[in-house]
This record gives structure tokens, sequence and C-alpha cells, in this order.
């Protein structure tokens, strides 16, 4: 876990995070972390292997093609960083609900 403020003084909060669940983030599980996601005033990335995406994007999600064991790098930044981290924190520790 890490904090670290930008520019603007806002803080960015930055987890690993590791896909649990036995078939990967595929459609259902990634139109849940964008619907999660677009509830935040804040600004929400995922990496994987070097492509960062918008975490507000399914598309941008599907393609980081995160099967079961991809290690991802979460970051958050702006008003609600903190409630968005632990919620899309709690998604991933659920297995999105598959399992």
């Amino acid at each position: 876990m890490s904090a670290v403020k930008d520019k603007s003084g806002e803080a960015t909060i930055t987890r690993e995070l590791v896909v649990a669940n036995k078939v990967g983030i595929h459609a259902r599980p990634a139109a849940m972390f964008v619907k999660i996601a677009s509830r935040y005033a804040c600004d929400i990335f995922l990496e994987k292997d070097g492509e960062k995406i918008n975490g507000k994007s399914i598309m941008g999600l599907l393609m980081l093609a995160a099967g079961p064991g991809s290690k991802l790098t979460l970051e958050v930044s702006g008003k609600d960083a903190q409630l968005a981290v632990a919620e899309l924190e709690d998604l991933f520790r659920r297995k999105f609900d598959e399992e």
C-alpha cells in the first residue's frame, strides 16, 4: 500500500491486486469493476505488464486480458480515492462473486 501526493495535493493510492477467480476478468467482472469505479469522484487506473488503462472503461479492462493469477496495479487519486480503493479491493477479495 502506498499514498503519494501529486502536484494538485491529492493523494494517489496504489495497491497490488491479484485476480483470484477461476476465469479471470471477463465481461461480467469487468462490468462490476466499472460500475463501482464510476460511482466515485476520482481517477482510477489499472496496470498489467506495463499496459495502463482507465478503470472506468470496460473495453480497457477487457483488453488487459487479466486471467487467473494476473497481478494488477491499482492507482486511484481524487476526492473519493479511499472509498473507491476499499470497495474495489473488496470486489477482488470476493473473487467478483463468482465462487
